[in-house]
């Protein structure tokens, strides 16, 4: 097998492996993967604004926003203002919500996470290069991406 043969593969594979997940994902708990990484840093951060929790998951405000409109009509989620500043709004997981964690899978991005992190140093250097490379041969290094492992749309109530 030639090089640029394993190349396309594995790039087939990691588009592959997203796919699936992320079917398996709204399959088994209803949620997109933005979704569940918002509940997630919701839960894990306890009392938290929209603007903390965006930060938390390197998504734009209005993304957070938009996904949690979704999920406030699910009932998963109650936005609280502030009594003590009026421009802060706090987000909290309904009960509803905390069930659905309890039985969710791990996300695909926190699984990749967890094993990237245990690389050494010149080996994560060595990927994010191929990577960005990769990305620019591709004439797609000005893609506006989020670091969610999710392919399509962030909320499954924005498709088309």
């Amino acid at each position: 097998m030639d090089s640029l043969h394993q190349v396309l593969t594995s790039l087939r594979r990691v588009i592959r492996a997203t796919d699936l997940h992320s079917k398996q994902l709204v399959k088994t708990t209803g949620l997109t993967a933005p979704q569940l990484l918002l509940l997630q840093a919701i839960r894990d951060n306890g009392d938290v604004t929209i603007g903390e929790v965006a930060k938390k998951i390197s998504l734009s405000q209005a993304t957070v926003t938009t996904i949690l409109d979704r999920l406030e009509k699910r009932e998963l989620v109650k936005r609280v203002r502030s009594t003590k500043d009026k421009r802060r709004v706090h987000v909290y997981l309904t009960d509803k919500a905390i069930e659905i964690l309890q039985d969710a899978p791990v996300p695909l991005q926190e699984q990749f996470s967890d094993q990237f992190n245990e690389l050494e140093l010149w080996e994560q250097t060595m990927i994010i290069s191929s990577l960005q490379r990769i990305a620019q041969m591709m004439d797609a290094e000005d893609i506006d991406a989020s670091p969610v492992l999710d392919v399509g749309a962030l909320d499954i109530h924005q498709q088309s």
